[in-house]
């Protein structure tokens, strides 16, 4: 590297510090809620009322708290089941029907994908009750598939596998035809394997709306029983007084979870979104 290329690498470094500095402010300011969620979870009421940042030694006390005022266990179960069961489904379900839009010439798909697109202008609430009649009739109230089947497939997700799907190279759909592959077995033995990172994309998405749903779960689980994590968070939110430590507490549980999905998927989160094909 002669002098001059030394002195212009220099100049470009010396450019980009503010951009550094603002970037490493930004950051910051982004983990700073995570940060304060931990330490107040091991803090007193009183501390987290005046504002404490710092560590504390009230975790045991507010994680006992927290046991004996809400079924920690059994909401955690009962997201865990419900999240776990809902993301699957609505990959196989969404994925599906991207596939099929996508790689499948019918003059009639793109007025049914049209239409099914329409449905996302229409508000969740305005569905609500209509659901939960519906729901209700069919005898599945606080039940898995009452959580369910409102959103086992979304028009958002169908929507994301129809985009990525026109990455998938047909060349491999002719080739396995000619090889005796059924079209079954093409969409799992060559279309899963391909679009796995837009699978983990859309798990990613799945996951945490079916983790963090509150209103839906609210409304269709009328029992104690099959409370959620947010139902228990609300739950705790709700007395006359409250209990910031415990609360926090709850509020950490509720979000490693989602956390600790988001890590550990989160380069193949960043090339479905970007609709990379391996």
């Amino acid at each position: 590297m002669t002098e001059k290329q030394k002195k212009n690498k220099s100049a470009i470094q010396r450019r980009l510090i503010p951009s550094y500095i603002f970037l490493v402010i930004w950051s910051l300011f982004s983990v700073f809620p995570l940060y304060w969620m931990i330490t107040a979870a091991t803090n007193t009421t009183v501390e987290v009322a005046r504002g404490k940042i710092w560590f504390g030694t009230n975790a045991a006390e507010n994680f006992k708290n927290l046991l004996a005022a809400q079924p920690l266990w059994r909401s955690m179960r009962n997201s865990f089941v419900y999240s776990i069961t809902q993301t699957l489904l609505c990959l196989l379900i969404c994925s599906l029907a991207g596939f099929g839009f996508e790689l499948y010439a019918d003059k009639a798909k793109d007025r049914l994908f049209a239409i099914l697109l329409l449905a996302m202008m229409i508000p969740g609430v305005a569905t609500m009750i209509p659901l939960f009649v519906l729901i209700s009739r069919m005898g599945l109230l606080n039940s898995v598939w009452g959580f369910l089947l409102p959103q086992v497939a979304t028009p958002f997700m169908i929507m994301m596998f129809r985009q990525n799907s026109r990455n998938f190279p047909p060349e491999i759909m002719e080739a396995a035809r000619i090889d005796g592959q059924s079209e079954v077995g093409i969409f799992f033995r060559q279309y899963m394997p391909i679009m796995r990172s837009t699978y983990a994309a859309a798990a990613v998405i799945t996951f945490m709306n079916a983790w963090n749903a509150y209103l839906w779960p609210k409304v269709v689980m009328t029992n104690n029983q099959a409370q959620t994590m947010p139902m228990l968070i609300a739950n705790l939110a709700s007395g006359y007084t409250i209990d910031y430590g415990t609360l926090m507490m709850g509020v950490l549980f509720c979000s490693i979870p989602t956390m600790v999905i988001f890590f550990v998927l989160q380069r193949q989160f960043a090339e479905g979104i970007t609709g990379a094909v391996k």
